[in-house]
């Protein structure tokens, strides 16, 4: 790492219960390519206050997870499409005091459906409604999937997600068993009330021949773990973090990396 100066740029992430691993993503890959960015992570209680310190301070920009994906949006100046078509935000960047809001969560996912070669045909089941689980259903309505339902309790974030891509939304999963399992939710994170818990019954893991896990940490989760033992298919958190992530890079420093220098980025930030 070079040393830091009054030139470095420093660029953030705000989470409810931060990690290490977009840390060590962002800052392996400005070592390995020379650029003068160092990159920390905060959580906060001020959420109007930690995004006028963007602005205030000239901070480049700014990764947003949970639960601030959809609370920072009236706190910027300028949302992208990527963003102002699902209503939730993972990315800010600072232009000379201009905050302009993305989704890269959206992107990635895109990119993990194709290169997961996840059929279209397959029916599923999206578990949650906040911001994630926007960007999830919004993936899956433009990667062509037709054939599924959002499962969320709170009716009111539900319903709409739901009927604003065109699926039903149900406030439990009951006994339907979907070919393609999404968890939005943060049940299974570390750190979090139900670290420990499936965000369903275990006999719906089995049923199910795709599980695609949105939490990121830790990477093996309840969910991960009970998939990989009943032989399905699965892609994980870390993986959307990892794309994600190189899209939020590109957007700070105006450098695309090569496939190479990502995966060793993505290894060195689960290590």
């Amino acid at each position: 790492m070079p040393s830091i100066s009054k030139d470095t740029q420093l660029c953030m992430s705000l989470a409810a219960r931060p990690s290490n691993i977009g840390t060590r993503f962002h800052n392996h890959l400005y070592a390995e390519l020379g650029l003068d960015f160092v990159y920390k992570a905060f959580t906060t209680t001020d959420l109007a206050a930690a995004i006028g310190g963007i602005r205030a301070l000239g901070i480049r920009g700014c990764g947003v997870s949970m639960p601030y994906k959809e609370d920072c949006i009236p706190l910027v100046d300028e949302l992208d499409p990527s963003a102002s078509v699902i209503g939730s935000v993972n990315t800010i960047v600072n232009d000379g005091g201009h905050l302009r809001a993305y989704n890269t969560d959206y992107l990635a996912i895109v990119a993990l459906l194709a290169a997961h070669d996840v059929p279209a045909d397959a029916d599923f089941a999206v578990l949650g409604s906040g911001g994630m689980a926007k960007a999830v259903v919004a993936a899956l309505r433009d990667s062509g999937f037709g054939n599924g339902v959002v499962v969320a309790r709170n009716e009111r974030t539900g319903r709409a997600l739901a009927e604003q891509y065109g699926y039903p939304w149900q406030a439990e999963l009951g006994a339907a068993r979907p070919r393609l399992l999404v968890n939005a939710t943060p049940v299974g994170m570390a750190g979090g009330p139900a670290a420990d818990d499936l965000p369903v019954a275990p006999e719906v893991v089995d049923a199910a021949e795709i599980v695609f896990e949105v939490v990121a940490v830790p990477e093996d989760t309840p969910l991960v773990r009970r998939a990989r033992e009943r032989g399905r298919r699965v892609i994980t958190g870390t993986e959307v973090i990892a794309l994600q992530a190189l899209e939020q890079f590109v957007l700070y420093t105006g450098v695309r990396p090569t496939d190479e220098q990502v995966r060793r980025a993505s290894e060195y930030s689960r290590s």
